[in-house]
């Protein structure tokens, strides 16, 4: 019988983390829906200030930002790609992307690996939920089946390669969550189980 899948999660905090300068909030200045200024204060009801419309009281929300992409494997070895944009160009990391309006976390995940390393992919069980909050992001990574070794980077690629564990290039890694997701699958692929793991990363 094959081995159970596990689950495992760091130990969370109730306090809040300090936003990054990168991702303050309170940056809605003007009302999407007539254009007058904002101002941020608490409405009735609510626990947090909020950008109000001085003109028509429009309550407007912010609210953190899903990225979502795959570890994507082709003979065990792991899909990575070298960026071409900021932030963080010239890094490695796994595909993946801020999801688009009218997508599930699945077909954001399956189009971001096309995007970027033009790789077709059959998607496997959710691996990593990893709270991002000091840039107020939650990403998500699939394992996934690589259906064939073609690779096709798009523009935010500089190149799309197959690494073998001790190829990685970890002091190159673009991004914590990266890190994490590949350190969490080497680990479950020596211990015989995959699991699904979820962590605060600082």
């Amino acid at each position: 019988m094959p081995p159970k899948p596990s689950c495992t999660a760091a130990t969370l905090s109730l306090t809040p983390t300090a936003v990054s300068p990168m991702f303050q909030a309170r940056s809605i200045r003007h009302c999407r829906a007539c254009g007058a200024p904002t101002v941020y204060r608490m409405p009735a009801d609510d626990t947090r200030e909020r950008a109000i419309c001085t003109a028509c009281e429009t309550i407007h929300y912010e609210n953190p930002l899903n990225v979502v992409g795959t570890l994507p494997v082709w003979e065990g070895r792991v899909l990575l790609c070298l960026r071409n944009i900021e932030p963080r160009r010239g890094y490695w990391t796994l595909p993946a992307g801020f999801m688009e309006l009218g997508e599930t976390t699945e077909q954001g995940a399956l189009r971001e690996t096309l995007e970027e390393a033009g790789a077709e992919v059959e998607l496997e069980p959710l691996f990593t939920v990893l709270n991002v909050p000091h840039v107020s992001q939650l990403h998500l990574y699939y394992r996934a089946r690589m259906l064939s070794d073609r690779l096709d980077p798009g523009p935010e690629t500089i190149e799309a390669r197959l690494f073998d564990e001790r190829e990685i290039p970890w002091d190159l890694l673009a991004f914590r969550t990266v890190r994490y997701t590949l350190e969490r699958f080497f680990d479950d692929r020596r211990a015989g189980r995959f699991g699904t793991h979820s962590a605060d990363i600082a």
